[in-house]
């Protein structure tokens, strides 16, 4: 059965809270939003965790833009559009390269500190992969920490942006297709609140832990994605899922990103053999996009029997890569590894969602006044496969373009009686659910069989297995926040499994062993999930 809220309520018995604008999410695209948006609008930022735990905080490599004399906007655009292996709406990509140079501006008036190069103090510029010059501007190794903990500073200074922490997500209220406002949980207080606005921004982030192995956070559990779905607004391109290609693959440590930064700087990556493969799967070499990177890793590892290949930097000195690579080598070190003499022990894990919440240029999306923004969104930009360093721009871009369009608008002020009309009663059974046993089956059927490289038989399988855990815990009436996660994430993970089966090609990140091509004629297209509720 679907159900349109995960819990039953009356809302005249809940505490409310009344903003202007309503954030989910304290990544990059959530906070600046905030920021974009006018001073005398009061902002709530609902934040699952601490404010400066999110995929943006993890963020390596960089941010992509075409800043050197030699580069330019049409070059970015194309690099984009090729990665995207036919998929990328190209008006939309036109904004994120042609503003990308006018957000970093302000990211550096801000006070964010990327590194530089010369007497002059140029931004210095590396590459990654499927780049064809060097763009991406970067604060050593861990560029989002960097971006995220100025932006974050600025926000505590500003008496109309109030965060709340440890605020679950849990459902968007709605009325006749238009928005009215979130239903959270409060850790703290052990209450759910309802956060009154005509007026949401999702930025909730990713869902990279449905998969066994990813470099995502606990928090990544697809919930902004969930909420979403069960008020009827549409969620496109779930089948690209991106597998970074060099995760660390330690016995203690199977989810620390090796940054591609560091094949930008010239390693290479080599099998168990100690033999270079890449240039024998693609002409860029290790420099390949990451869909080839990856499948061309996990065939070496396939092919010698290995559960990884290895990352090979030791022809660059211990202090360069200590000052380039300092998080890296650090952490490196505390294993054990050696970067200027060690090779690295490096596999593919699950990284990015391509697919998100199906939304325009403004960020707007199928319910009035709801937004979204970051990976939780789904704009084409990326199409089937994402372009290195383009997502943190993504939320600097489309978090601009969202606060000028909310800024343009008319306060309405919240529909009161709506909200107080609101209620929601099922028939639920009472019962328990092994969670951690479900979670543990559901990640490892992502992980074996919707991953680097898929088949209908695997799909087939893995839809059963979910399909058994989502009957599991159907209609459980479960406060406990665990058994919420895990729906949004069987949700999802069900969503994903359908839209693979459903795309009968290979294209970027999506690869069908059974079907190894792509099929401009009829794929060609994206794929689109809503929920129906029967007479809808």
């Amino acid at each position: 059965m679907e159900y349109r809220y995960l819990i039953d309520f009356n809302a005249q018995q809940i505490r409310k809270e009344h903003h202007d604008v309503i954030i989910v999410g304290s990544g990059i695209a959530g906070v600046y939003t905030a920021l974009e948006l006018n001073p005398d609008c009061e902002i709530v930022v609902l934040t699952k965790e601490k404010i400066e735990i999110s995929n943006s905080s993890l963020a390596q490599g960089g941010i992509a833009v075409s800043w050197d004399k030699n580069d330019s906007p049409e070059l970015h655009f194309r690099d984009t559009i090729n990665a995207g292996a036919g998929l990328c709406d190209e008006e939309n990509v036109w904004v994120l390269v042609r503003e990308a140079a006018e957000n970093i501006e302000k990211l550096r008036k801000s006070g964010v500190q990327f590194d530089t190069t010369g007497s002059k103090g140029e931004l210095s510029l590396t590459r990654e992969a499927a780049h064809s010059k060097n763009r991406i501007i970067h604060a050593g190794d861990s560029t989002g920490k960097e971006v995220l903990d100025t932006l974050i500073a600025i926000v505590n200074t500003k008496k109309n942006i109030h965060i709340k922490e440890r605020t679950l997500a849990v459902d968007v209220l709605t009325k006749d297709g238009a928005c009215l406002g979130i239903l959270a949980y409060d850790y703290d207080s052990s209450e759910y609140v309802i956060y009154v606005s005509d007026v949401v921004v999702c930025a909730s982030g990713g869902f990279g832990k449905i998969y066994e192995y990813t470099t995502n956070p606990e928090v990544a559990t697809g919930d902004g994605l969930g909420m979403a779905y069960r008020a009827g607004i549409e969620l496109m391109d779930l089948e690209f899922v991106q597998f970074h290609p060099t995760v660390l693959y330690h016995p203690k440590n199977k989810s620390f990103l090796i940054s591609e930064a560091v094949r930008g700087e010239g390693a290479i990556l080599r099998n168990v053999n100690g033999e270079r493969f890449m240039p024998g799967y693609h002409e860029m070499g290790e420099l390949a996009p990451r869909d080839i990177v990856s499948r061309a890793i996990f065939a070496e590892m396939k092919r010698t029997k290995s559960p990884n290949v290895f990352l090979d930097i030791t022809f660059k000195g211990k202090e360069y890569l200590e000052n380039r690579f300092p998080m890296i080598y650090k952490t490196c070190s505390e294993y054990g590894i050696l970067m200027e003499k060690d090779f690295i022990p490096v596999a593919p894990a699950e990284h990015y969602c391509m697919g998100g919440i199906k939304a325009d240029v403004f960020g707007r999306t199928s319910v009035k006044g709801f937004y979204a923004c970051g990976e939780c969104a789904c704009t084409g930009i990326h199409g089937a496969n994402r372009l290195a360093s383009n997502s943190l721009l993504e939320g600097l871009v489309f978090g601009s373009k969202i606060g000028t369009e909310i800024n343009e608008m008319k306060k309405s002020g919240s529909d009161d009686k709506a909200i107080e009309a609101l209620s929601y009663r099922t028939e639920r059974r009472t019962g328990e659910a092994d969670i951690k046993a479900i979670i543990a089956g559901m990640r490892s059927a992502m992980n074996d069989k919707v991953g680097i490289i898929r088949d209908e038989e695997g799909l087939l399988v893995a839809l059963e297995e979910i399909s058994g855990y989502c009957r599991d815990v159907d209609g459980i009436l479960h406060k406990d926040i665990e058994i919420i996660e895990l729906k949004n994430m069987l949700l999802i993970s069900k969503l994903v499994v359908e839209s693979a089966l459903e795309r009968k090609e290979s294209r970027g990140a999506h690869f069908r062993s059974d079907y190894p091509a792509i099929d401009d004629e009829h794929w060609k297209r994206n794929i689109v999930k809503r929920i129906s509720y029967g007479g809808d």
